[in-house]
């Protein structure tokens, strides 16, 4: 890695199959230990459930308030300035329970690459670290 200021740039937001907005931050290969992504999921809308495979990932909630569900963990409120800690295998989603958009940082260790990413679909079927 060298040195660099990178600078939100809201235009290259896009749509995930996840179901929630990206707009990287920080993911390159000369980088691999970790990535940075702000995520924004619209207002009464929640994310497939997911999880990634050899990545840990971290929520921080920037804006608005929403349910993430992880693991095992009952369900539970999230606003800004909350840490959301999702190990390695662990299903996940969190859901906008606000009138405006919930908008977060996805901090993953390495960095996330697609091939992490995995739709599980419903969790009762899908096994999983930590159960």
């Amino acid at each position: 890695m060298e040195e660099d200021i990178k600078h939100l740039n809201l235009s290259d937001e896009f749509y995930t199959q996840e179901g929630c907005y990206i707009t990287e931050l920080s993911n390159t290969p000369d980088d691999p230990g970790l990535s940075i992504a702000r995520a924004r999921v619209e207002p009464g809308k929640k994310t497939r459930w997911h999880r990634l495979r050899g990545t840990a990932e971290r929520y921080y909630i920037i804006q608005g308030r929403g349910i993430v569900e992880v693991g095992e963990l009952p369900p539970r409120e999230v606003t800004a300035g909350d840490v959301v800690l999702i190990p390695p295998l662990y299903r996940q989603r969190i859901t906008n329970t606000g009138l405006s958009d919930l908008i977060f940082l996805a901090i993953c260790t390495p960095r996330f690459c697609n091939d992490a990413y995995e739709d599980i679909g419903d969790p009762a079927t899908a096994k999983y670290a930590g159960v």
